[in-house]
């Protein structure tokens, strides 16, 4: 790992954390509705990780920052979507490390 630039862990990292909380979000399956691997609690607690890791390191990113940046918010409206109590703008998953996403 020492001959890996920090930027290429961190989105690494990112991207990990998308694929999960994609997963527990159903999307993985056909029909992310009947998906048996939906988890709306696991969801959130990996888009909160993948906020707070994404707004800590941006200044790092460079040009890799727009597109994970993109990742998240799409999740983080997916969730919003998927749930049938959706949050207030600003309490749903990793809203209070990048604001609200409407």
């Amino acid at each position: 790992m020492v001959d890996i630039p920090s930027v290429e862990v961190i989105s690494r990292a990112a991207v990990m954390l998308m694929s999960a909380a994609a997963e527990r979000l159903g999307f993985a399956d056909p029909d992310p509705d009947t998906s048996p691997h939906r988890d709306l609690d696991e969801a959130r607690r990996l888009i909160t990780a993948l906020a707070g890791l994404v707004t800590a390191s941006v200044e790092y990113l460079g040009p890799h920052a727009a597109p994970i940046r993109d990742g998240l918010q799409s999740l983080q409206k997916a969730f919003r979507e998927t749930s049938a109590f959706p949050d207030e703008p600003g309490q749903g998953p990793g809203e209070k490390f990048t604001g609200p996403v409407y």
